[in-house]
């Protein structure tokens, strides 16, 4: 059973348990999965099989290599890509697409709707505002699936910051919320993990939930008194760099397949 498989087995025992959906596409958007092609890749243009079904076009993914082996029985032309960019290209092309079918305990067709909807979602960028603090309390009331999907999110930006600070906290003026305050970020590091954090609080299912993002130094006398009620997600060292290698179509996501 991977991620996706238990997903889906939970929307599926549950239809309407939209907590369950949005933990699906969640996953979705932040794996890796292996579209099948027409053809091997050219240049920076792909070309997915397209399957004719009677609710209308889909493309098809899967979250293996070895799952798509089984479903084309042999070797056969692949992509492999995040979730969010396969999302992005299918959004508005009226193609569903077709997820781990055939060959897994749980699969499904995701509607194009479905496809919209996330891209939709995924390019929401936060709104930047300004507002003084006034003091931190330890964070209260947060349901356990934002904290999930805060270490989930946050796993996978080692180097991006030194750490992580959640905490309750009033403003100036009397307004109270929650901040996410990240340590060290470098200046190009700050809009990934702003959309990180807001991607977070979107697929936890927190009904017009807010939380304010900050960057300080460890040093500021703000991230000292953070420290002292927050709740601390550390951040990964970052990996050793490798020796440089080809870049197979598609992977670079500042530079996103052309799907024909």
């Amino acid at each position: 059973m991977t991620p996706l498989d238990t997903a889906l087995t939970a929307t599926e025992s549950a239809p309407g348990d939209d907590a369950a959906r949005l933990r699906l596409y969640h996953l979705l958007a932040d794996a890796e999965l292996f579209l099948l092609l027409e053809a091997e890749a050219t240049g920076e243009t792909l070309i997915p099989r397209v399957f004719p079904l009677g609710s209308g076009p889909v493309v098809l993914a899967f979250d293996s290599e070895e799952r798509l082996a089984a479903f084309a029985e042999g070797p056969a032309p692949y992509a492999a890509l995040p979730g969010r960019i396969i999302a992005g290209q299918l959004a508005g092309q009226g193609i569903g697409l077709g997820l781990n079918l055939g060959v897994a305990p749980a699969s499904t067709i995701l509607p194009p709707e479905a496809m919209a909807w996330l891209a939709e979602t995924l390019t929401a960028a936060p709104v930047e505002t300004r507002a003084t603090p006034r003091a931190f309390r330890a964070p209260k009331g947060l349901p356990e699936s934002l904290t999930r999907a805060l270490a989930e999110k946050l796993a996978r930006a080692g180097g991006l910051a030194t750490r992580a600070l959640l905490a309750a906290v009033e403003y100036d003026g009397g307004r109270h919320g929650h901040m996410l305050a990240f340590l060290d970020a470098t200046p190009a590091a700050q809009d990934p993990l702003a959309r990180a954090a807001a991607e977070a609080l979107t697929f936890s299912g927190l009904e017009a939930g807010e939380m304010d993002v900050a960057f300080l130094a460890a040093a500021d006398p703000a991230a000292i008194a953070l420290a002292r009620v927050a709740l601390a997600f550390d951040l990964p060292a970052p990996a050793r760099p490798e020796p440089a290698a080809p870049v197979a179509p598609g992977t670079d996501p500042a530079r996103p397949p052309r799907l024909r």
